[in-house]
């Protein structure tokens, strides 16, 4: 077990996912197959992946009164996670999200956060030496801001490493940039974020490059299947390219990526290396069907790794 101490704050989801050929267009009704439920939620994909991976984890998130979140707490234990900052709150229903996935395994998805709303300034404030004690703490976009922002000031101030994805894609201060160590944004979101599209290795140097005068000292970009744009302040970016797998459900793959990325570098890895072991555990994501029951266990990891040239 590393003892890095980790800690990831974020939303916890049900996710119902249906497979269709194509997307429907506005009032168009497709068929789909293979309807099911699973878990998801940004924070909580990413948390999975970091217990799986080995990491020493706490989450800090809210489930609702019901027993979707009873049954979500008792899956993440199984994951290596410490759930004792998880709140249920009273009258409220567990996340949910509404995902297509198409026959190239893209996918749309619509969500009603639920108990992920009632994660506040004040429900954080009740858990934050947990954060003071942490080594890192990682952060997305799909609880309330004025709570990612306290979480990230918090651990700015105890020299604690913050960790942003920031998806789904939104406007988010600068001042909230500023506190932020490494960051995680695909092409759509590194766009919202600096007003340059990502299109080649020359955009996503601009756009990086305009992250780091917001404050940041590593950019990673996410490109899909190309792999990651990687820049870090004072040095030329570059691309890390990613594992060619045939991808059929892209799900989790970020989140994934995410969680797998900061476990590696807790346990004292170089970027690059970090970067690499993220990219296996996100190949291996992709081969599967939905969020968290894709995401792969630390062993599968090093066996893909060792089956790598």
């Amino acid at each position: 077990m590393n003892m890095a101490k980790l800690v990831v704050m974020g939303s916890i989801n049900a996710d119902h996912i249906l497979n269709l050929e194509f997307f429907p267009q506005p009032g168009e009704t497709v068929k789909g197959k293979q309807y099911k439920v699973a878990f998801g939620g940004k924070g909580a994909n990413q948390a999975v992946a970091a217990g799986r991976c080995g990491a020493n984890i706490t989450f800090i998130a809210c489930v609702g009164q019901d027993d979707v979140g009873i049954r979500v707490c008792q899956q993440l234990t199984k994951d290596n996670i410490n759930t004792s900052s998880i709140g249920v709150i009273e009258g409220e229903a567990t996340g949910v999200a509404l995902i297509f996935v198409n026959r190239q395994g893209e996918n749309v998805i619509g969500i009603n956060a639920g108990a992920n709303g009632r994660l506040t300034p004040d429900y954080f404030l009740r858990h934050d030496q947990i954060v003071k004690e942490a080594d890192a703490l990682l952060l997305q976009l799909e609880t309330p801001l004025e709570t990612v922002q306290l979480a990230a000031e918090t651990a700015k101030k105890h020299r604690v490493k913050v960790i942003l994805n920031p998806a789904p894609a939104q406007k988010i201060s600068d001042q909230l940039l500023s506190l932020v160590d490494i960051i995680t944004p695909n092409e759509t979101e590194a766009e919202y974020l600096t007003g340059i599209a990502v299109r080649d290795d020359i955009s996503a140097e601009k756009a990086a490059q305009a992250l780091h005068d917001k404050g940041i000292e590593t950019v990673i970009i996410t490109l899909g299947s190309r792999g990651v744009w990687l820049s870090e302040k004072g040095k030329k970016g570059k691309i890390v390219p990613g594992f060619k797998v045939k991808a059929i459900d892209t799900i989790a793959a970020g989140d994934t990526f995410n969680g797998a990325l900061v476990t590696g570098l807790l346990e004292g890895k170089e970027m690059l290396s970090a970067i690499r072991f993220a990219h296996a555990a996100a190949a291996i994501a992709v081969t599967r069907q939905g969020a968290q029951p894709a995401v792969p266990w630390r062993n599968e990891i090093d066996v893909f790794l060792s089956e790598q040239d």
